[in-house]
C-alpha cells in the first residue's frame, strides 16, 4: 500500500507538502498542486476524507512516551525524539514529552483530549502500559517490539538480526571466541524488547556457526565498563572479537581492552550496536550496525499521521540493519593474542 511518503518521492516534494494537498491547510502553487495529484493517482493512493479534517478538528499534538529508566541513555534516546520531533514538524504537528515509565500521564493527555496520537519509547516484552493504549481513542504507535503480537502499530530496528548479523560478520572473519558486552542488567532484568532481541539473535547465530560465545551486561559506567571487559577477559581469556551493544560503555571498553594489552583490531576485533556518530567519535573508528534512530522516530510519526488521516492500517515495520565496515575489525588469521 503506497504511503505519503511514497507520494512525496514521486512528486518531488516533501511529506508536509503532500498532506497540505490533502487536507487543503495552506495554499500551494498550481503546479506543484497538479505533481502532487498526479503521483497519487499513479501510485494509486487513497487518502481518507479524513486527511482533509486534520486542520480542523485536531490538536495537532502528538504524545512521545520516552522514560528516562535507570539504565537508558538518554543521549541515543535524544536521537529517536530528534526524529519525532523534526518529522512531526513536517506536519505542523508539536511533541509533547512524557517521561514517567506508567500509563498515569498517557490516560491524562489522552481523556483529557490534549494529543491527537500517542508514541511510546523503550517498549518491554509484557508492556504493562500495552492495555492502556489499546484501549485509547488516539492512535498509538510503539518504537519496539512487544513480546506477543498487539493491535498496535509497531517500528523498531530488527535486532534479533542485529544480533545475528553482528556475529555472522565476526564468524566470517575467523573468529571463533566472540564476547558480547551487553546493556545494563537493569534493562535485561524488565526484559526491554530491543535487548531480549538482540541476545536471541546472538546465541541463535552462535549455534548456527557452531562458535565459543560469552554474554556480559554492564552498567552503563566507566568503572562498569572496567569490570565488564576484566569479566570478559577472565572467563574467555582468548577471546579475538567483541561486540558492544552499550553506547555509553564504549570509550571505557575500548580503553580497558587496550591497558589490558590487547590491540584493536590486531589482537580483539570490537564490532559496536549504536547510532553511526557514536562509532565515529571513538579513538578508533568502531566497524559498526548503526542503530537509525532519527529515521525510526521520523517513521513513527508517519504512520501516527496515516492513522489519523485513515489511510494507515495496524503494521510492522522493522529495518534492516547493515554493518558498516571500519578500522576495528580484522580477519582472525591477521590477530595474535598478546603474548604472556
Amino acid at each position: 500500500m503506497p504511503t505519503i511518503d511514497d507520494v512525496a518521492r514521486a512528486a518531488g516534494v516533501s511529506a508536509s507538502t503532500v498532506s497540505y494537498v490533502l487536507s487543503g491547510k495552506r495554499s500551494i502553487s498550481g503546479p506543484t498542486r497538479e505533481r502532487v495529484k498526479r503521483a497519487i493517482a499513479q501510485l494509486g493512493y487513497r487518502p481518507h476524507a479524513g486527511a482533509r479534517a486534520l486542520a480542523s478538528s485536531r490538536t495537532n499534538v502528538i504524545a512521545l512516551m520516552a522514560p528516562l529508566r535507570v539504565g537508558v541513555d538518554v543521549n541515543v534516546i535524544m536521537q529517536f525524539v530528534t526524529g519525532v520531533v523534526t518529522r512531526a514538524r513536517e506536519f505542523e504537528h508539536d511533541v509533547l514529552l512524557l517521561t514517567q515509565d506508567d500509563v498515569v500521564g498517557i490516560e491524562r493527555v489522552s481523556n483529557g483530549s490534549m494529543v491527537d496520537a500517542v508514541i511510546v519509547m523503550d517498549v518491554e516484552a509484557q508492556d504493562a502500559r500495552i492495555p492502556t493504549l489499546v484501549g485509547l481513542r488516539q492512535p498509538a504507535v510503539l518504537i519496539g517490539l512487544p513480546g506477543h503480537t498487539q493491535p498496535l502499530s509497531c517500528v523498531d530496528l530488527d535486532f534479533e538480526e542485529v544480533g545475528r548479523l553482528a556475529l555472522s560478520h565476526l564468524t566470517a572473519l575467523g573468529h571463533r571466541r566472540i564476547a558480547l558486552i551487553g546493556p545494563p542488567p537493569s534493562v535485561l532484568d524488565r526484559h526491554t524488547s530491543y535487548a531480549d532481541r538482540m541476545l536471541r539473535g546472538y546465541r541463535a547465530q552462535a549455534l548456527v556457526d557452531d562458535v565459543e560465545v560469552l554474554v556480559e551486561p554492564c552498567e552503563s559506567t566507566s568503572a562498569g565498563a572496567r569490570r565488564a571487559v576484566a569479566a570478559v577477559l577472565e572467563h574467555m581469556p582468548d577471546v579475538t572479537a567483541v561486540v558492544v551493544h552499550n553506547e555509553s560503555a564504549l570509550p571505557t571498553v575500548v580503553s580497558a581492552l587496550r591497558t589490558a594489552g590487547r590491540r584493536i583490531p590486531d589482537d580483539v576485533s570490537l564490532l559496536a550496536v549504536c547510532p553511526a556518530d557514536v562509532a565515529l567519535s571513538q579513538s578508533v573508528a568502531l566497524t559498526s550496525i548503526d542503530i537509525p534512530a532519527q529515521q525510526i522516530g521520523a517513521a513513527a510519526v508517519d504512520m501516527v499521521m496515516e492513522r489519523l488521516a485513515g489511510s494507515g492500517a495496524v503494521q510492522t515495520r522493522l529495518f534492516a540493519p547493515q554493518v558498516t565496515d571500519r578500522d576495528s575489525t580484522a580477519p582472525r588469521d591477521s590477530t595474535a593474542l598478546p603474548r604472556t
